[in-house]
This record gives structure tokens, C-alpha cells and sequence, in this order.
């Protein structure tokens, strides 16, 4: 059966040909992702609030 020899394939690529990280490697990357999070977070935290009061600005001009 065909799928049966799709499993096994898979199986041994993720045994055999597949590098995976190290324990340092995936936390260095965690960090990474976290900082990068974080600061991104904060990018639009302060495109947000740049954009409300320019709003209230707006809408806050009588005419």
C-alpha cells in the first residue's frame, strides 16, 4: 500500500536526514524570537497611540 510506504518514508527522513538544533541553539533562537516580539510590540504599541491622538486632534477641532 502506498501510504503505508508514505509513513515509513516519512519516518525515515525524520530519523535519519532531518539535522535538529541543540539544546543552546534552541534556546539562543527563543531568545531571538522573543526580543524580536517584544520589540514589535512596542512598535506598534507607539503607531497606535501616535495615530489615537492624532485622532483626537482631528476630532477634536471644532469648526
Amino acid at each position: 500500500m502506498k501510504i503505508l510506504k508514505d509513513i515509513e518514508d516519512s519516518y525515515n527522513e525524520l530519523v535519519y536526514k532531518v539535522s535538529w538544533p541543540t539544546k543552546s541553539q534552541l534556546a539562543n533562537s527563543s531568545v531571538v524570537v522573543m526580543v524580536a516580539s517584544i520589540i514589535i510590540a512596542i512598535m506598534i504599541f507607539a503607531m497606535d497611540e501616535v495615530v489615537d491622538a492624532l485622532m483626537h486632534l482631528i476630532y477634536g477641532i471644532s469648526l
